[in-house]
């Protein structure tokens, strides 16, 4: 089952959001096993809000991969933005 889509204005607010990026859950999963904060990489894009996201351990181990909404990830930044 496929998280709830966004709305139009909600769209229109999301973060972009790209394969391959660095995500953070915005809020406790419980019935995924995935608590507030915890990162997974963007392994495939099924819509521009629904993204299959991996979580994985120190090891390199899949601990969870999941189906999530844009409203549910915060992307992480490792790079500041260039300040004109």
């Amino acid at each position: 089952m496929y998280p709830r889509l966004l709305s139009k204005a909600e769209e229109a607010m999301a973060p972009n959001i790209h394969l391959l990026d660095v995500v953070a859950v915005t809020a406790d999963l419980p019935d995924k096993g995935l608590r507030r904060g915890q990162v997974g990489t963007v392994v495939e894009t099924f819509s521009p809000e629904v993204f299959e996201v991996e979580f994985s351990d120190d090891q390199g181990r899949t601990y969870a991969q999941l189906a999530l909404a844009s409203s549910q990830l915060m992307v992480l930044h490792y790079q500041p933005d260039h300040v004109a």
